[in-house]
């Protein structure tokens, strides 16, 4: 198979593993991998469909590829992911210049569909959502030094606002020796950093070994030689037990992160979410988790305008933004997807009202970010060095603080030999910028990894 492939991969990271794989499918099937996809023959690309401004940029970006193919540029456009599984049809009907849309089961034959594709053959293909490869060959989009590494697939939550369990089915966990293997792959490929994702990866193992297995899990990829960060992403509030929280404390190369979503702190509200808890019993479980883990940083996500929002209910939820200050938050407006509960609910809010209040709230949390990083001044932090930014002059990386692609970085002078891009070194804080903290790096080379000094 002589033809050349490009990917577009938009949405979560998890999506992302997902066109990995597709990428190493495709190159052993032989076709030639264009890191820029507008000079491909064929071009995948792989869709978000989960909330409204994510389908906005699928649709926007296969219409970009529609032009390019209407100039010669291009020959085909295979659409998969989840706007593919959740649209089916409607994809094709309403851009008939996608030659193939196919649903996530359907990622498995990839190859082929691509061939046929540029054959000039129209497909439409949705196997079982549980014929998705959940581990396989992958090439990595990600800079050498980090990897994303699934351990389930899908949710059983049922979270009144969320389509991912119509889209992606029910909760299933890899099997631990799946995963440590491929965490011992990732690793020997030169990964230093993984990044345990799920749909929930607190629930790890229940469905198949009748038990919550991420400590086990955890404790087993600590003992891989060549690892050195190890960080866990979307977490739920109820499966966050004693023994994950001491496993986090005591085992040095689980970076003192974790990936929280809490969606609001209403008590009304979470329960119209479906979702368990109260105010009270979040409060008293962040309180839990830094008392256990010290240094803790706590990414959350919160939703804004959710129906039938009061304004006392919105005016608790900037409260509790307040009163936690999470290290690490991020808020979107409420959006109202077909098929799911919330759906229907009625005292749906405006467009705009619904956007003011998520600003509100990433006004005050962006704030709490400064005084935060404000107060980093003077301490020293290992960072991950990832490249060099040519506009500001300076080089940058991440901390432990700062999971790849959506929280920020630190920018620091680097002093005597350059860093190289894929090592730690140590930064002594200077500053803060918008959010993203600044320093000098003292010096090259490994240290200790803690939180702070």
């Amino acid at each position: 198979m002589a033809y050349s492939v490009g990917l577009v991969s938009l949405g979560c990271a998890k999506n992302q593993v997902d066109g990995e794989i597709m990428l190493a499918a495709l190159q052993k099937a032989g076709c030639r991998i264009e890191s820029d996809a507008s000079h491909a023959d064929a071009v995948i690309i792989n869709t978000c469909g989960f909330i409204d401004d994510a389908k906005s940029e699928a649709i926007d970006t296969i219409l970009s590829f529609a032009r390019l193919k209407s100039e010669g540029k291009i020959r085909a456009i295979l659409v998969t992911g989840c706007l593919a599984e959740r649209y089916r049809e409607e994809v094709m009907k309403e851009m008939p210049e996608v030659d193939a849309v196919l649903g996530i089961g359907a990622n498995s034959d990839i190859a082929a569909a691509v061939e046929n594709a540029l054959e000039g053959k129209k497909i439409q293909s949705f196997p079982e959502k549980n014929c998705l490869p959940l581990c396989g060959e992958r090439r990595l989009l990600t800079p050498r030094w980090t990897a994303y590494l699934k351990i389930a697939e899908g949710c059983d939550n049922r979270c009144a606002y969320c389509a991912i369990p119509m889209i992606r089915g029910r909760y299933r966990s890899r099997t631990l020796e799946s995963v440590e293997r491929e965490a011992r792959a990732l690793a020997a490929g030169g990964a230093k950093e993984l990044v345990l994702i799920a749909q929930d990866t607190t629930r790890y193992g229940l469905d198949r070994y009748g038990r919550l297995m991420l400590p086990e899990l955890l404790r087993r990829l600590c003992r891989i030689e060549g690892l050195e960060w190890i960080r866990v992403l979307y977490g739920y509030p109820d499966t966050v037990t004693d023994e994950l929280l001491e496993t986090l404390a005591s085992e040095k190369k689980i970076v003192r992160y974790m990936d929280l979503p809490l969606q609001h702190c209403n008590g009304e509200i979470l329960r119209s979410m479906g979702r368990r808890g109260s105010r009270g019993e979040l409060e008293s479980l962040v309180a839990k988790m830094r008392r256990a883990v010290p240094g803790l940083v706590i990414r959350t996500t919160l939703i804004a305008g959710y129906p039938g929002e009061t304004e006392e209910q919105f005016e608790e939820l900037c409260g509790f933004v307040r009163k936690m200050r999470f290290e690490r938050m991020g808020c979107f407006a409420y959006s109202q997807e077909e098929g799911t509960a919330a759906a229907a609910l009625p005292d749906q809010l405006p467009e705009e009202e619904k956007r003011r209040r998520a600003e509100m709230v990433m006004e005050i949390q962006m704030n709490i970010m400064q005084e935060q990083g404000e107060q980093m001044a003077g301490k020293t932090l290992r960072v991950l060095a990832e490249g060099y930014d040519r506009d500001a002059g300076l080089w940058y990386g991440r901390s432990y603080m700062d999971s790849p692609d959506v929280d920020g970085r630190v920018y620091f002078q680097a002093r005597g030999a350059q860093p190289v891009p894929g090592r730690f070194i140590r930064v002594n804080i200077t500053g803060c910028d918008d959010g993203d903290l600044t320093g000098v790096a003292e010096e090259q080379g490994a240290a200790e990894d803690e939180p702070a000094e």
